[in-house]
């Protein structure tokens, strides 16, 4: 009982160093079986990460206007990842958008520099977020929104690993998600999700679990398409994809329309 204890604990806590720029003392959650059983609980770190949104949007509403308030929560979203996800779009974007083949598009992903591609997709997809948040703060629904955003990034990342291959040829770190456990772990985590969101938005939410599976289906297709799978790099794209597609869909349903 003890070591199952100090085992969900150590993947806790690796769930949380992947995921989150929290820091944690000691070496929990660096170890390789640890890693590898972290996605179970990818979601519940984007449950962690709503409650702490959901809370500052709630003081935020109360001092500031709309639009700050879409702002700093825009800001506060990308904090709890040290930008990483942001990063990983931005690459992805920078690679696909090259018009080159496989080889060089995984080269161009692999550099730490943005390039104009990368620039303009993470400004887009910034404004979209500022945009449906202030939208929906004057609406009243900002809260289950900011919410279940987080929840269906890190749900996604779990489903675009089981249902795509690494597109690398090296190894290392990324085969102890891409393995089998990820497709265990992606029917655990899509479940989650729905009763999170179902719970939390009703109908809504429902549509929000069928939208962001919609963008995993169409998203990995076009990573298989264009490298042979996904990578680092795309996983954090389709986080943030993810997050603006909750956004755009609590804006398609203003005033409760279904």
């Amino acid at each position: 009982m003890a070591r199952n204890v100090r085992n969900a604990a150590g993947r806790i806590a690796a769930a949380i160093r992947f995921l989150t720029i929290i820091p944690l003392p000691g070496n929990a959650g660096t170890g390789e079986d640890e890693l590898a059983g972290s996605l179970l609980f990818f979601p519940f770190v984007g449950v962690m990460i709503g409650v702490v949104v959901l809370f500052m949007a709630v003081v935020l509403q109360w001092l500031l206007p709309s639009f700050v308030c879409a702002v700093l929560l825009t800001c506060l979203l990308a904090a709890c990842s040290g930008g990483l996800h942001l990063d990983g779009l931005a690459d992805t974007a920078d690679g696909f958008f090259s018009s080159r083949p496989r080889e060089r598009i995984l080269e161009i992903m692999r550099d730490s520099a943005t390039g104009v591609m990368g620039s303009i997709t993470l400004v887009f997809l910034l404004l979209i977020k500022v945009s449906c948040l202030d939208s929906l703060a004057t609406d009243g629904m900002l809260l289950p929104a900011v919410f279940l955003m987080p929840l269906a990034g890190r749900t996604t990342i779990v489903l675009l690993m089981a249902l795509q291959p690494y597109a690398r040829e090296q190894g290392g770190l990324a085969t102890l998600f891409y393995s089998q456990i990820s497709r265990r772990a992606a029917l655990f985590a899509l479940a989650v999700f729905a009763i999170f969101s179902v719970c939390f938005a009703g109908v809504r939410g429902f549509a929000v679990v069928v939208a962001s599976s919609l963008l995993v289906i169409a998203f990995g297709f076009y990573c298989r398409r264009k490298i042979g799978g996904s990578t680092g790099d795309t996983l954090g794209a389709v986080c943030e994809l993810a997050e603006a597609v909750t956004a755009l869909v609590f804006v398609l349903q203003p005033g409760g329309g279904l």
